[in-house]
């Protein structure tokens, strides 16, 4: 028995894994490929068995399901023929598949050269419907809107929403308001979640083993998608300039002073080379960046972007121990919530603001080429204090001012109040309450 065929048959016998549902929808349509993209380690497979147990569930044979995950260590090197080997054992193996049609999950495929042909031809030729998942956002960039031409779906996977980490430890969502002691335990949970972070695999581990298997991960997606995938070889470049992101989680990155730093240390590297690691990092979801609101795309381009770790826990994790920066994760968590509920809107519809005054907001949703914005966020864990509340008020005051919003909202670790001003209300709300949307 070859290595496919064991998998496929290993993957036959096996009961599917027990799971925590995942939120994020996959479409229901026949002749559509749905991919699943993300880091790793933040849910994809799991989230493939999800579907699979949707499927058996709803009445459809195991026999008519196949799974392999292309970076098994059994399938390595890949060769040119292996998806056509595959799809052809498979179908020997289950012949009847082929006839009342075959549902095809194939995990990690990025690793495979020319995939997207094949899954084209795949959607072309067979009675099959496809899901696969991978860990570069080229997928969705590239592969997707060039061979695909519409027939693609994807979905992007971050870790888990704080919703989803109350379902992981067995908390109801709230359907409605939540009474006084309801709240203080969402509101404990929350302060937990911005530590912990939304990976599944450390959600119940003790601290120290927590820190160390997020830093693995960090280590991994280094190694494998930057390191290995993009030939690099300033090793000691890449992980220094990565954990300098990842630590300054929420606030404006400046290249050149980084290249600056980096030099200081002794680490030899331009410019040009960090561009290209921060696109590497940005295509392996180890992070995301911002850039300010103007019409102007030079503006855009020119102006530093404001950087986000793929989640809070991990910023927690590669952070000097000592070093709390509760503000920073609770904006990482913001954007990171923004970012699921705004998938599938035109790139770019996350921006940060300057007033002409000079203040910054967090967030403006909208579209920068038009000037046209819907929503002002301001991101603040306490706003006790009078200077605080102030400066934050006056900030939004003047961008509802400047873009004509009459509402803009500041999220908070526990404070909660509408305060009236003349441009408007500007809502202030606890970060359970928001990000559960209740």
């Amino acid at each position: 028995m070859d290595v496919i065929e064991q998998l496929i048959v290993d993957f036959q016998e096996r009961s599917l894994p027990t799971i925590s549902p995942r939120l994020a929808a996959l479409p229901d349509a026949s002749n559509m490929a749905r991919i699943v993209i993300g880091m790793r380690r933040s849910g994809k497979t799991y989230r493939l068995f999800q579907e699979m147990q949707r499927l058996v569930d709803a009445g459809v044979d195991k026999s008519r399901l196949l799974y392999i995950n292309f970076e098994d260590d059994r399938l390595q090197p890949s060769e040119p023929d292996v998806l056509d080997r595959t799809l052809e054992t498979f179908y020997r193996l289950n012949p009847t598949a082929r006839s009342a049609g075959a549902y095809l999950f194939l995990d990690e495929i990025q690793v495979v050269d020319g995939w997207s042909r094949f899954a084209r031809r795949v959607l072309d030729t067979e009675s099959a419907r496809l899901y696969v998942s991978g860990s570069s956002a080229k997928m969705l960039s590239t592969e997707v809107a060039t061979e695909f031409r519409g027939r693609g779906y994807a979905v992007e996977l971050l870790p888990l929403s704080f919703a989803e980490a109350l379902l992981y430890s067995g908390v109801e969502l709230p359907a409605g308001k939540p009474g006084s002691r309801m709240r203080s335990q969402l509101e404990a949970a929350f302060t937990d979640y911005l530590r912990v972070g939304g990976f599944p695999d450390v959600q119940h581990l003790a601290e120290a083993e927590r820190i160390q298997t997020l830093q693995d991960y960090v280590q991994l997606v280094l190694l494998r998608d930057i390191i290995d995938r993009h030939e690099v070889r300033n090793v000691h470049a890449v992980r220094f300039f990565a954990l300098s992101l990842l630590q300054a989680s929420g606030s404006l990155a400046s290249v050149s002073k980084l290249a600056n730093n980096l030099k200081s240390r002794g680490i030899a590297v331009g410019k040009d080379t960090l561009y290209d690691l921060l696109d590497y990092f940005i295509d392996a979801f180890l992070l995301f960046t911002i850039p300010v609101f103007d019409r102007s795309l030079r503006v855009r381009e020119v102006n530093p972007k404001k950087v986000y770790a793929i989640d809070p826990g991990l910023a927690f994790a590669v952070s000097p121990a000592g070093v709390s920066n509760l503000g920073a994760r609770l904006e990482n968590a913001v954007y990171l919530e923004l970012r699921r509920r705004l998938q599938g809107t035109r790139d770019g519809a996350i921006s940060y603001y300057s007033t002409a005054a000079g203040h910054e907001i967090d967030f403006i949703i909208g579209d920068p080429e038009t000037g046209q914005s819907t929503q002002l966020l301001q991101v603040c864990a306490d706003l006790s204090t009078a200077n605080t509340r102030e400066r934050e008020v006056r900030a939004l005051v003047d961008a509802m001012g400047e873009t004509g919003l009459r509402e803009s909202t500041i999220v908070t670790m526990h404070d909660s109040e509408d305060i009236i001003v003349d441009s408007g209300i500007v809502h202030v709300v606890p970060a359970w309450d928001w990000m559960l949307d209740v």
